[in-house]
Formats: structure tokens, sequence, C-alpha cells
């Protein structure tokens, strides 16, 4: 699968139609899935990324926050686009965000405690009054589609008072608790509230709400699968019961993928991942958190553990594995960008072996610049440049990486495994030697069918052809800090970049 924005991509409104262009470039190299940023209106209109949500129903139809369009692109566009995939074969993954709403329309005066920032548990004095944002009453769309309105019942917090022109955590005190919703962690007391109008998933009017508009979404876009944000902040029994829903209505195990962002944290994905009955996947917070550490160390850093205590080495069929996203590109909350030396390493270990479902980052395929500040208050100009052997990765995934998987992961700077291919794909397998320090090598079994084959580096980084033993075995180069993947000759072909 593939992320199919980042968070700085220009607001003209380009979006949609340049996915409609590309969807058969996408098909060749191997995109199986595109990952769609929010499609619906945000708080800034055509400015909003997606993620401040504030109509889930206008998907750049309604005049509202200022704009017709998204940031995207309009309606129409965006289906025009998912047409366009869908021709292709390539699924389509939706980001579904209903953690907030923001930019509300009328406010309410309405009763609240304070809360400790650091504790959210900790109330700062007594309940008192605040004016908020909490009325949507979606005036451009005029109840088309839905003539639901959220108030602050809808809402367990938020984050600003207008009456005194103040910031907080301010906990709404309603009909539902004085308490959050039940959270897995006790991250800051309790990490329900993020931002904006806090969905309060326990009213069951938003419960059901939050179903219509799935069902009307599905039945306007027919996506194939949702990337689902927030997942850390949502109590998991809002998505066991959502989930299930959804999949009985569309009648489809419609694939769902959840934002849990737990760098270093394998059991916290593992208590998510039994929370939810095992209803969706996690992108592998782990392994990201050990490839942009592996990038940092370089020769420092001892191959043979890339894989320990990540997600995809416990329950690889629900992990999404990964290299970059939006959160974790330079000068954003989560920045930790994997160096662009260990760039081609990182997307090998995630696309050619047989375990984990990978996704790729618009910037690693299109490149990106921007500017922004950084956490030091000062501009930075970012330049991420495309990584020219991606294409190529993605397409030896397609041709080559098939059948069983041997591993040589005995030595700290030189790993390497080999696939042996499947006859129903002809010339597949490969073999695949990586270091992060000097040149090196590996004698690697790549099957006995293979034997009397001719290898040769589909990278060329290594110039030399290998024949491979009567013992399916052959010894297989890298050069120093970079990496080699060895296929039939005979594939080369299938191999070009259109």
């Amino acid at each position: 699968m593939m992320q199919y924005f980042h968070w700085y991509y220009p607001n003209d409104g380009s979006l949609w139609k340049k996915v409609r262009e590309e969807a058969p470039r996408l098909a060749a190299i191997g995109i199986n899935a595109l990952w769609l940023p929010p499609a619906y209106k945000g708080t800034q209109g055509a400015h909003s990324i997606g993620y401040d949500v504030y109509d889930l129903y206008d998907l750049g139809e309604f005049n509202s926050k200022e704009s017709v369009r998204t940031k995207y692109g309009t309606r129409d566009e965006y289906l025009a686009a998912i047409q366009a995939l869908h021709n292709e074969k390539i699924q389509v993954y939706v980001d579904i965000v209903v953690n907030h709403l923001g930019g509300g329309d009328e406010t309410e005066l309405i009763q609240v405690l304070r809360m400790n920032p650091d504790n959210r548990n900790e109330a700062i004095g007594e309940p008192y009054d605040i004016e908020a944002y909490t009325k949507f009453t979606y005036p451009a769309r005029k109840g088309k589609y839905s003539n639901f309105e959220w108030n602050h019942t809808c809402f367990s917090g938020v984050d600003y008072d207008h009456l005194r022109g103040e910031n907080g955590i301010f906990n709404i005190i309603n009909e539902y608790g004085l308490e959050w919703e039940e959270m897995l962690t006790d991250e800051k007391g309790n990490y329900d509230y993020l931002m904006f109008c806090d969905i309060e998933f326990r009213n069951p009017a938003v419960r059901e709400e939050l179903k219509t508009w799935g069902k009307w979404y599905y039945e306007t876009t027919h996506f194939d699968g949702m990337r689902l944000d927030a997942v850390k902040h949502i109590a998991p029994q809002f998505y066991n019961e959502w989930l299930a829903y959804m999949r009985d209505m569309s009648g489809r195990e419609l694939f769902a993928v959840g934002e849990y962002w737990a760098p270093g944290d394998l059991p916290l994905l593992l208590r998510y991942i039994e929370a939810t009955d095992g209803k969706l996947s996690l992108f592998d917070a782990a392994l990201h958190h050990r490839l942009h550490t592996a990038s940092k160390q370089g020769r420092d850093y001892d191959l043979r553990t890339i894989f320990d205590d990540t997600l995809v080495a416990t329950m690889p069929h629900l992990a999404v594995t990964l290299v970059a996203n939006h959160d974790t590109q330079p000068l954003q909350a989560l920045e930790a960008p994997v160096e662009p030396w260990f760039k081609p390493i990182a997307y090998a270990l995630i696309l050619l072996r047989e375990k984990g479902y990978p996704c790729i980052f618009y910037p690693d395929l299109y490149s990106a610049e921007y500017t922004d500040k950084g956490q030091d208050g000062n501009d930075y100009h970012i330049v991420m440049p495309s990584l020219a052997s991606l294409p190529l990765l993605c397409k030896l995934r397609k041709e080559a990486s098939y059948g069983a998987q041997h591993d040589y992961f005995d030595h700290p700077n030189c790993v390497g495994w080999t696939r042996e291919g499947d006859e129903a794909v002809p010339d597949s397998g490969c073999a695949v030697v990586v270091s992060n320090g000097d040149p090196g090598s590996k004698q690697m079994f790549v099957g006995l069918h293979q034997a009397g084959k001719t290898f040769v580096d589909a990278l060329q980084h290594e110039t030399q052809e290998i024949l491979i033993g009567e013992n399916g075995e052959a010894e297989f180069y890298c050069p120093g800090g970079s990496l080699s993947v060895w296929v039939s000759k005979d594939l080369l072909p299938r191999l070009a970049i259109g």
C-alpha cells in the first residue's frame, strides 16, 4: 500500500487529479492499495490537511469554511480518482477521523471541570460555566445527507473558553459521568482528550450517527479499507462496534489499520490488538523506531536485532510496516526520519520479506520540499528527495519476492535473506544482502530449482554475474553501507520501469 500524501502537500486542490493521472503508473510498479488523506472539510477549508474535521459529509461539495473544495480537490474529483484506482485494480483506503470535530457553528454555555493538562484525572477547582463552539448545524449543507446536529452532549471535552478567552483542558459535565472514557494506558492520567471538541462515544445517538455516516460514506465511494486516526485516544469498544457494523453492512471484510503510535512499546500495541479482538491491523511503530535508530547509529547498530520486539515479528498478519509517514517527517510532532543512506535498506526490509503489509510514503516516490518552523521556533527549509530505487524495489516485490524465505541474520553489520520463488511466477526468487558497514557477502540458499541459473544485482550496485551451484547456493555480495538484490538474469526485462 502507499500513503498518497504528506503533511505539506500544496493547498492547490490538485491531489485527486494527480491520483487519477498516476493510477496506471502506480499499478505498473506494483502498488495494490492507496491510503488517501481525509477527504472531508476541515476547520480551515481549502487549507486544512483534514485532521481538523468540521463536516464529515462535505467531500468538497458545499461552500463552507470559505471554500467549496478541500485541500485536495472537489467531491467529483475525489470520486473520479477512486474510480480510476478501481479501474487499475488498486484498492482505496480512506482516512477515518472521528476522534474530534472543530470549527463549530454556534457557541453554548456549558458546565465543565478544568483539568490538569499533565494529569487529566485531576480537576483544578470546582465546576463552572464556559462558552464553547459545541454546536454544529452545518448551514451550508442544509441537512443534505444528514439532519444530525452536534451539541455539547455529543462531546466529552474542549480546549478553549470563549467567555474568558482562555485555553485549557475542560471536561464537559454531562449525563455520561465526570470521567473521561477509559483508555488502555494512564498516559497523562487519561489521554481521551486530544484536541478540539472531543467526541463522546458513550452517547448512543453519536454512535448511531457515525454508523449512518459510515454507511453513507461507503455507499458514496465504495472504498475497500480504512486507516483509523488517533485510535490511542478512542476507547477500543467503539471500533469493535463500528467495524462490526461496517463489515456487516457492506458484506465485505473491509481492511482496517489503526494509528496507535507507541514507538518502542510493542506490549502496548499487543494490548490494543487484544482489546479490539484482532479486528484491525496496526502500523508497526516499534519497527519504525528501530529503522530510525539504525539509520542514526550506522555501523554501530547490530542489524541482527532489527526485528526484535516488533509487531511484524510477533504478529505479522496484523502488522503494517513503514519507513515514514506524515507525522514522522521532518518538522512534525513525531519527527523521526530514517536517514537517506539507510532508506533503500529500510524499504528492502519491509518490501522484500514475506511478513508484514508494507506501506510506502509519498515523498519517497515523488519528493517533497517545504518550509516550516521547528520546535525551536526557527524556520527551516526541508527537501525530501525521492528515492531513486523505490520504484524498482516495488517491482521486485511484485515480480521476485515469492516463496520460502531463508534468513542469514548472523553478523552485526551484514545480514541477508533469500526467497526461493514460486513456479506460478516465472523466474521469481531473490537474494538480498545488506550492509551498514564494510562491503559484505553471504553464502545463501535460493532453492534447488535455481541451480545453474545466472543471478545479477537488479540494483546494479554489483556488476558481476553469479552462477547458482548445484546445491542451490551461491555467495552473494553487496557494497558497504548499502544493499544488493540478486535475481535471475531472465527476470530483468520484467523489472523495467516504464
